[in-house]
């Protein structure tokens, strides 16, 4: 079978959405005989009858209609494309990857986000979640060109963009909240709750593990869930837990003054002199929002 251009595919379209073979030269700027020419090579080739005639009126067949959509979706696709290559030569890169410690707020992420597709619609967007040293092990093996992450590899360079703070809760119904004072000896006797580190080569933070009594999951919700159906204890960003707190499924321990802990984040390039435009855009949205906003919605527990 000949290949059939965009071209006259474009003309089939044109006389579909147009009504009339007259109105669709109009529409493409061409003559009605070469909108004609058009329509007649791509029966030729095709073997497909597009058209028949109703009363006066040329009318899809139902195998034209069939390709009459799936000319639609193909010129849309062209000019996908055809966006694409233009904003990569002003420099908009096709792909950019992105490592997110879970820390960080999810509801302030999916607006950074949104804001650098509505800016640069083309290009793709790769996210990582991560736990503890996940986003700086994808630093360091090259594997993202951003990241966020509760720490600066070596050889890198970071600013700080957010102190998240935790708080220790259980469910109203835990052992724990049957107690005036909790310890951390008291802590020692129940299960901790705690997020898989992602990183390949695990880091262990002691001071965040109280308990040798541990459940490790590796997702923040599941662990939320346990936590609610008094299972254990954990700390959690505060702002995640703010509807658990105002609906008293989950209630503060009454632990010593200092119980209450943060973690700072830092904003992190892989190349902080080479970075291209995209991934310094990126890392500007990141930073203003993050500024403007403060910690919301943060998915963290430690």
């Amino acid at each position: 079978m000949n290949v059939i251009s965009l071209e006259q595919w474009r003309a089939l379209v044109a006389i579909v959405d147009a009504g009339t073979y007259a109105l669709a030269a109009d529409v493409l700027g061409k003559s009605q005989s070469s909108v004609s020419y058009a329509v007649n090579q791509i029966e030729e080739r095709t073997g497909v009858t597009l058209f028949r005639m109703a009363g006066r009126k040329a009318v899809l067949t139902p195998e034209g209609k069939a390709l009459y959509q799936r000319a639609r979706h193909l010129l849309a696709e062209a000019g996908r494309i055809e966006k694409a290559a233009a904003e990569m030569a002003v420099g908009h890169e096709a792909e950019l990857r992105l490592a997110i410690d879970i820390m960080f707020p999810p509801a302030l992420l999916l607006d950074a986000i949104g804001r650098f597709a509505a800016e640069r619609p083309t290009t793709r967007l790769e996210i990582y979640e991560t736990v503890v040293a996940g986003s700086s092990q994808l630093l360091a093996q090259g594997q993202v060109d951003l990241a966020i992450a509760p720490d600066v590899p070596d050889g890198f360079l970071g600013e700080p963009i957010m102190r998240v703070q935790f708080l220790p809760v259980a469910a109203p119904s835990h052992p724990l909240h049957a107690l005036d004072h909790v310890s951390l000896n008291d802590l020692r006797d129940h299960h901790h709750l705690i997020i898989r580190d992602s990183g390949v080569r695990r880091v262990e933070h002691g001071a965040w593990q109280v308990s040798q009594n541990r459940i490790i999951f590796s997702q923040t919700s599941t662990s939320l869930e346990a936590a609610r159906r008094g299972v254990g204890f954990s700390w959690y960003a505060e702002t995640l837990i703010g509807e658990d707190l105002a609906a008293g499924t989950l209630k503060e321990l009454p632990l010593a003054e200092r119980a209450r802990r943060s973690a700072e984040l830092f904003l992190v390039f892989r190349d902080a002199v080479g970075a291209s435009p995209g991934v310094r855009r990126l890392g500007d949205i990141l930073r203003t929002m993050a500024a403007e906003t403060g910690p919301r919605g943060a998915s963290g527990q430690g």
